[in-house]
């Protein structure tokens, strides 16, 4: 007994694990004996990012593009520890970057135990096999990676059902190279004799399949929200647009005193939201729709049909801006590329600049990663940011209407806003429903 109580005693194990427990198991209850718990929580995902910009790339474009990369995947969940960047003219058809990074990268993965690789674009089948067989960890692409992040955020059916089309139909020319045992099935009849089908043919006719049944099942869905949609003839309807993450369901909430999730990730809203709003008795419906992105997976956009519905019968839209963002005019390229291939960039179009209580003048150049592989010590740095007054005066002379400069966190110009968009929705309202209670001028005062 008194052996028994010093061997327990010595023991690094909680009193309740039992003898030769190894590996992860072990550590956890090792660690957990000096507190009497136990970790459950399971532990997050490590990822490599790899980025195979153009040679003339600038440095802080590709350190940005990289950043958004991060962001997106701290948001799915996994934490980055290192970056890797190859220039080249064309990616390597066979593995997308060169032999010698793909050998560091390697090195770097089994020597940090990263659990996954992500890339900023899209590979091909043949590239995400090739790389799976000579890394050996999981592969993930930059539409792989939007889809799952929609995946994890869509809650109603509709949004569901286009995330799961968009997922089937990624993995559909990816299926190749999945299985082990592509050995012949037999065909049918009596002798069983005759080629039959390889599993992989079966499984591609699956997926179809079920392709096919969520398409249909989006036409009906699509239905029920086009009658939705014709029951609100008579009012004038704005939507929210703008690049992921500038604040656009904030500004749901604070206008029509929603509860509509906001959160500082990218794609915290996926589900449209329509809220009925009356400022100064001037009715109107708000939507809050999808955010857009750099490289937004052409998949995506035709799956959320329904959902960029709301953007394309809208009669106003509000373009939400972070205007704190270095690449903000990029953002505002990006958004109106997708608005012009979903059919939407001809309407009347009110400009937001968000976040002025987080733009800093001061910054000049950007703050390079140390764990940022690839990038040229020689580059120069970013030109001096103008003020905000600067950017207000050249975007009103560009527009030829007022621009709106807001902060929706701290809540700054947010009557200007509410008066402006009075102003626009009383003037459409009165052109396209006279017939339907038109408002007078002096009722919005």
């Amino acid at each position: 007994m008194a052996k028994e109580a010093k061997r327990r005693g010595n023991s690094t194990r909680h009193h309740g694990a039992t003898d030769n427990v190894k590996g992860r198991a072990g550590r956890i209850l090792a660690k957990a004996s000096k507190h009497d718990t136990y970790e459950t929580a399971p532990e997050a995902e490590t990822a490599v990012l790899v980025a195979v910009p153009d040679k003339r790339q600038a440095d802080a474009r590709t350190q940005e593009y990289l950043d958004e990369l991060a962001f997106l995947a701290e948001t799915a969940g996994a934490v980055v520890t290192k970056r890797f960047i190859q220039r080249l003219e064309k990616p390597d058809i066979r593995t997308f970057v060169g032999e010698g990074k793909l050998a560091e990268i390697k090195a770097y993965v089994q020597h940090s135990g990263a659990s996954m690789v992500i890339f900023d674009d899209d590979l091909s089948p043949s590239q995400l096999r090739n790389l799976e067989a000579e890394l050996q960890v999981k592969i993930v692409d930059r539409s792989l990676l939007i889809i799952d992040i929609f995946a994890s955020r869509a809650k109603s059916a509709t949004a569901r059902t286009q995330v799961e089309l968009a997922q089937y139909q990624y993995l559909l020319p990816r299926l190749t190279g999945l299985w082990t045992h592509l050995d012949k099935q037999r065909g049918g009849g009596v002798s069983q004799r005759g080629p039959g089908e390889t599993e992989i043919e079966t499984d591609r006719r699956v997926v179809r399949d079920r392709i096919d049944f969520l398409k249909e099942r989006l036409k009906e869905l699509d239905k029920q929200s086009q009658t939705q949609r014709k029951s609100r003839t008579g009012t004038v309807r704005v939507a929210l647009v703008g690049y992921t993450n500038v604040g656009k369901s904030t500004i749901m909430n604070l206008l029509s005193r929603a509860d509509v999730f906001a959160e500082n990730k990218l794609f915290a809203t996926v589900d449209s939201t329509v809220r009925k709003v009356v400022l100064e008795t001037v009715p109107f419906l708000l939507s809050d729709t999808v955010g857009f992105i750099r490289k937004l997976p052409t998949r995506l956009i035709e799956s959320f049909k329904s959902t960029l519905d709301e953007i394309r019968e809208a009669d106003l839209l509000v373009h939400v801006v972070d205007i704190s963002h270095p690449s903000f005019e990029e953002h505002i390229a990006v958004v109106n590329d997708t608005l012009k291939d979903i059919g939407a960039a001809d309407k009347p179009t009110l400009l937001v600049f968000n976040k002025i209580d987080q733009y800093d003048a001061e910054i000049t150049e950007p703050e390079y990663h140390t764990d940022f592989e690839g990038m040229n010590a020689d580059d120069e740095g970013l030109t001096p940011r103008p003020t905000l007054d600067q950017l207000q005066a050249t975007y009103m002379a560009k527009l030829h209407d007022p621009v709106i400069f807001i902060s929706a966190q701290e809540r700054t110009n947010l009557d200007e806003l509410r008066a402006l968009l009075t102003r626009h929705v009383t003037a459409i309202h009165n052109e396209r429903y006279p017939a339907v209670h038109p408002i007078r001028e002096d009722d919005e005062e």
